[in-house]
């Protein structure tokens, strides 16, 4: 048996087998109608659950393990939307093993992967709560594919409607806050609640999973 190693960000970030299939997989929920899943969605996840996990003090290698399933866990949408969460561990753990990273690490990236998509997810491990809170606050006007959608298509309108996201983690007072600024002429927040309830919901049980008050704070105004 091949020793393991230490696989980093930069050679999943770089990897053409990855990156392929990222770019597959957003053009395939392009044909469906889906918002923009492809490479900057791919960055912006791993860069935030690298960044949460850093400001909670877990070391480098879980930060960077963090960035890696940030970056890969939407691989799965080259094979299908449904389930794609599963489909994308399983590839995931293909392509992470040919790359000898050691089992231990497989198994939590592969967990959290797994364990990202609203309808199975759990925060399985820290990971997993830093993926869940990184996917689900990439809201955001740029995601919106074709204008045209916007009037007719709740998702789009409530993506367009976003002006700005964040999600910003408070260690003094132990809260992970959803910022977001909304053009109501646009989407009245209501909308907002109207689909991402079940996600919200999710982020509250990955704050609390990583010991943090989960907070969603809409154009100044904290609502949950």
């Amino acid at each position: 048996m091949e020793p393991c190693r230490m696989v980093s960000f930069q050679e999943v970030w770089k990897s053409e087998e990855v990156n392929a299939y990222i770019k597959n997989g957003n053009e395939n929920l392009g044909v469906i109608g889906f918002t923009e899943h492809g490479f900057a969605h791919a960055k912006r996840s791993a860069d935030t659950a690298r960044d949460i996990l850093q400001c909670l003090g877990y070391d480098e290698r879980t930060c960077e393990l963090a960035a890696i399933a940030g970056y890969m866990h939407d691989i799965g949408n080259v094979v299908n939307r449904v389930d794609h969460a599963q489909s994308g561990a399983l590839m995931a753990f293909q392509i992470l093993n040919r790359m000898k990273m050691d089992p231990a690490e497989l198994a939590l990236v592969v967990a959290a992967i797994g364990n990202h998509d609203e309808g199975t997810a759990a925060a399985v491990n820290p990971i997993a709560a830093a993926l869940i809170l990184s996917d689900k606050s990439d809201v955001r006007r740029s995601r919106v594919r074709d204008k045209g959608t916007v009037d007719a298509d709740i998702h789009d309108r409530v993506n367009y409607a976003v002006v700005h996201s964040s999600i910003d983690i408070d260690t003094a007072n132990r809260t992970a806050a959803l910022n977001i600024k909304i053009d109501t002429e646009i989407c009245p927040v209501m909308e907002y609640f109207e689909i991402f309830l079940t996600r919200m919901v999710l982020c509250r049980k990955a704050a609390q999973y990583l010991g943090l008050l989960f907070e969603l704070i809409i154009n100044d105004t904290r609502l949950l």
